[in-house]
């Protein structure tokens, strides 16, 4: 070898990788496509728990995360988006309390497996995960977001990844465009112009998918929009005065929706590192939600093998099977 020469630079180390859950999603999956045979020592529903174990398992397994948050929603009808909006998402039917319960099931089950729960009455599971990744970015770490929710993809960065996990697809920043259209910057810009159905916000009148697009294409974000919005009538788009017309007389109001469809990144957390590390498990918590919810004998050995658990010491077989 050369003494003089120049050493090749060192690959850069890789970035640990923070996974964050979206909860509910999975929990309302499991809800609606799970039998409802299933059963805890009370008597009440236990469909969407089984459900969600099974996934939260299947992940724990494939994954083994250092680094991972479950976020639920509890702020189904109290978040701040209520106060600027009182009819958001105001076209759900309350969840009945057989979910709330499981709901709880559901926490408690990833408390006892040493997972980071996050919940918070204030604000909903997006804004948990866009909090975490936002405290988690400049310590060197990348999120992968579990969810198939289009808006969870506006907090996508240059590292950062989304897993539509029951369609077992993953993509980054630069494949939101192929997804949804616009750029993953844009995603709450898109949402506030037309409309989430899903979130009941009805965005600016007249404009559709293709059309918000085609703007955002050409002016790249609302903001810009609004203030040249006089180039609007000029663009080579079907109804372009019209369209012209309807975002100067709905300005406020898709200013309002793009408050609604930005995701906050200053909730609060329920730990102070940098990102969630998987903590220990709680052998007897664990136990004890296993016989309530009478968990057959596979999903106990796959929860102590995902616990490290030894043995006969937790997590004993039930006769009932699952």
């Amino acid at each position: 070898m050369n003494p003089t020469a120049t050493p090749a630079p060192a690959a850069p180390a890789a970035r640990p990788t923070l996974h964050l859950v979206d909860a509910s999603l999975y929990v309302f999956r499991a809800w609606h496509s799970m039998p409802d045979e299933f059963r805890d020592a009370q008597g009440w529903p236990t469909n969407a728990v089984h459900g969600f174990a099974r996934f939260l398992l299947d992940l724990l397994e494939r994954e083994r995360p250092r680094y991972i948050a479950i976020a639920f929603d509890e702020a189904l009808d109290s978040c701040f988006r209520h106060r600027l909006y009182p009819a958001y998402k105001a076209n759900r039917e309350p969840a009945p309390e057989e979910l709330k319960r499981q709901f709880a099931h559901c926490k408690a089950l990833c408390a006892a497996l040493g997972l980071a729960v996050l919940a918070d009455h204030e604000y909903e599971a997006d804004d948990l995960i866009g909090s975490a990744l936002h405290r988690a970015r400049p310590a060197g770490y990348r999120g992968l977001i579990v969810s198939a929710d289009k808006d969870l993809s506006q907090l996508l960065g240059e590292h950062d990844e989304q897993w539509d996990y029951a369609r077992a697809v993953r993509w980054g920043a630069d494949g939101v465009k192929a997804r949804h259209g616009v750029h993953a910057h844009q995603i709450a810009d898109y949402l506030a112009l037309c409309g989430d159905a899903v979130d009941n916000i009805p965005g600016v009148g007249g404009i559709g998918a293709k059309t918000a697009a085609v703007l955002l294409a050409h002016f790249g974000s609302l903001d810009a929009l609004l203030e040249r919005v006089d180039e609007v009538a000029f663009l080579r788009l079907r109804g372009a005065a019209q369209v012209a017309a309807r975002l100067r007389g709905q300005r406020e109001q898709a200013l309002l929706w793009r408050r609604l469809t930005t995701i906050a990144c200053d909730a609060p957390l329920g730990y102070d590192d940098p990102a969630a590390h998987r903590a220990e498990v709680d052998p007897e918590m664990l136990e004890a939600l296993a016989t309530t919810l009478r968990f057959g004998p596979m999903t106990r050995r796959r929860l102590r093998a995902a616990a490290g658990l030894d043995g006969d010491g937790a997590v004993p077989p039930a006769p009932v099977s699952a």
